[in-house]
């Protein structure tokens, strides 16, 4: 049977169908990019107008949000010079270092045990997270009262007959940081202890079969499994650990105020202060880049450091 030619403008219409289904479809391709239109717009209008805003504030005398003259590196001289911005800076890098080490390694610690065949470790898992639920301000208001003089926990120490180790936890400038950085250890072990345990039950159980067939122990499997295969989930709680306590402020500011003294101050209390009490916005837009500095520094440095151990191992 001989095929029937197409006329010229059939064969042209036959060709401009593609082209057009083409167009359509990437036409259609192009309306879910309109969709991150909204959050680009509340990103830039929430997070990065208001982050560019306050960096230019940092170099001005502003006593409001308006702005005010210039003084170019004046404010950071001021932070260098001032007594208390500098222990400010030491508290917030102790808090900083003792909770990244203490928090991780005790959530570790209690991942590993709950993620083995005890009997009411679900139950455990739950006790150990619940804190985490808490704002942060009923934590600190629940441990101001823990630590009052003659309180729940000196009650206890008189039970224990641990009386003579009683102490005035947050009065004394001594011990008052370490008695803070107590409570945000309870409060924030468990998210440590959840990143771990999702790291753990990632890790076959073959692998631990087959290094106990072949005689090695529970530290040894632990040094050569488990302690590679949790790089991730690691650095994943070291840097989360880490920003959140160069971020502290509610629990202190709840608990001390940054007293006794400057014993407990922080960049984030004393940024607070000078910026909202006593209306420094200049200088109070100055400290808060430093820690947003100091934040950034640490955590890329960090994770490069555990990086390069997990291509190490």
């Amino acid at each position: 049977m001989t095929a029937i030619p197409r006329s010229p403008a059939e064969a042209q219409g036959s060709s401009e169908r593609p082209a057009r289904k083409q167009n359509r479809v990437f036409r259609l391709n192009r309306v879910p990019q309109w969709f991150l239109l909204p959050a680009l717009i509340f990103y830039i209008v929430v997070v990065l107008y208001p982050s560019v805003a306050g960096s230019v504030l940092a170099f001005t005398d502003a006593r409001t949000l308006r702005g005010g003259d210039w003084v170019g590196f004046e404010n950071f001289v001021t932070i260098l010079q001032n007594e208390a911005a500098r222990a400010a800076l030491l508290n917030t890098l102790t808090i900083a270092v003792t909770l990244t080490i203490v928090q991780t390694t005790l959530g570790l610690l209690l991942a590993v045990a709950l993620n083995s065949a005890i009997r009411g470790r679900n139950l455990l898992r739950t006790i150990f997270f619940a804190p985490m639920m808490l704002p942060p301000i009923i934590t600190g208001l629940l441990w101001q009262y823990i630590y009052t003089p003659n309180g729940p926990l000196d009650s206890a120490m008189d039970f224990l007959g641990l009386g003579d180790f009683k102490a005035s936890w947050l009065g004394d400038a001594n011990i008052a940081l370490w008695s803070i950085i107590g409570s945000v250890i309870w409060h924030h072990v468990g998210m440590s202890m959840v990143i771990y345990l999702a790291g753990l039950q990632g890790i076959p159980d073959e692998l631990y079969e087959a290094a106990a067939v072949d005689g090695a122990g529970p530290m040894r499997r632990f040094w050569s499994i488990t302690r590679p295969l949790l790089g991730q989930a690691t650095t994943i709680a070291t840097v989360l650990t880490m920003t959140s306590s160069l971020k502290l402020f509610d629990q202190i500011f709840v608990m001390t105020g940054g007293g006794p003294g400057v014993s407990t101050q922080t960049l984030s209390l004393i940024m607070y202060q000078e910026a909202f009490v006593y209306g420094k916005q200049g200088y109070g837009s100055a400290i808060a880049l430093v820690l947003t500095m100091i934040v950034a520094a640490i955590v890329f440095v960090q994770m490069s450091m555990t990086r390069r151990g997990e291509q190490e191992a």
